[in-house]
């Protein structure tokens, strides 16, 4: 299969609008799962606020919230399928300054020493793009994530030391929630990047932190720290936009890789409770966009 690069372009920038606007379908169950029982009543108001929020930005194309983040493309390419990985970064970049020139949306991106903004939401090394490969064959995937400041400045990295174990996890894990209280617009998900290398931990962290509530880590042990941590969090009472409650976090989420023998590098990414993403899929019958 073959991938027409006007396709990808036009569908770089789609995915920027739409994640911009819709929130996914599993967040908004989120929301629900928060609401049934969050037991204050001032975080009650604000979890309805945020729904109410979420709902008028959707009903009338506006967007959910006015940081249009730092824009990340996460493309996955299947066996079978053509396409020059050159020209294919290419065209996410065009279809990203398109979004940015022609809906218009506000450019977030700036140089980091100057602080000068192109207005086209890229610069040096933005779009931030990660390319995978996969054993589908004649598929190739775009998720697009918008990754506002508010979230993405409450990072963190801790090389621990093996001997501290679990413990060290839990710890860290949950004095960074602590620290970024309502920075983040919690209710948050709590991405956590464990082993391999310090790079390799964030970015396993990030890739935590947008990935789908319902999903779990597919190794035991981190499924099972999956859910420890996503209790405790909730007993932390920093609650919906750090005004208090039980509704801190939708969830944990754990990535993880081997790691050396010693060191044990933890990660910790939030997404803030407008988690917004979006896909295309190309296969042999066309495009098709989701979440």
């Amino acid at each position: 299969m073959k991938i027409d690069l006007q396709a990808l372009e036009d569908a770089a920038k789609e995915l920027y609008i739409r994640a911009l606007k819709v929130l996914p379908p599993d967040i908004k169950g989120g929301f629900e799962r928060l609401s049934a029982s969050e037991t204050g009543s001032t975080a009650q108001r604000i979890l309805a606020t945020m729904v109410t929020n979420i709902q008028v930005a959707e009903d009338t194309g506006n967007l959910l919230c006015q940081d249009t983040g730092l824009p990340i493309y996460n493309v996955t390419i299947g066996r079978g399928v053509e396409v020059d990985g050159a020209l294919l970064k290419q065209a996410l970049r065009r279809g990203c300054e398109r979004a940015t020139r022609e809906h218009p949306l506000r450019s977030s991106i700036v140089h980091p020493l100057t602080r000068k903004n192109e207005q086209t939401s890229c610069g040096r090394l933005v779009p931030v793009i990660h390319i995978d490969f996969s054993d589908t064959a004649d598929l190739l995937e775009i998720e697009m994530i918008p990754k506002g400041s508010g979230s993405e400045n409450n990072s963190f990295l801790k090389m621990a030391v093996p001997a501290e174990g679990t413990d060290a996890i839990k710890t860290f894990v949950i004095d960074c929630v602590l620290g970024a209280g309502g920075k983040t617009c919690p209710p948050t998900i709590v991405g956590v990047g464990l082993g391999g290398t310090s790079d390799l931990a964030v970015l396993l962290a990030k890739r935590a932190a947008t990935r789908p509530l319902g999903t779990v880590c597919d190794d035991p042990d981190g499924a099972a720290l999956e859910a420890q941590l996503s209790a405790a969090v909730n007993e932390l009472g920093v609650g919906p936009q750090g005004l208090g409650g039980d509704s801190t976090a939708f969830a944990v989420h754990i990535e993880l890789a081997a790691t050396h023998i010693t060191m044990n590098p933890i990660a910790v990414n939030m997404q803030c409770h407008s988690a917004r993403r979006a896909r295309a899929s190309f296969t042999p019958g066309g495009v098709t966009y989701g979440f």
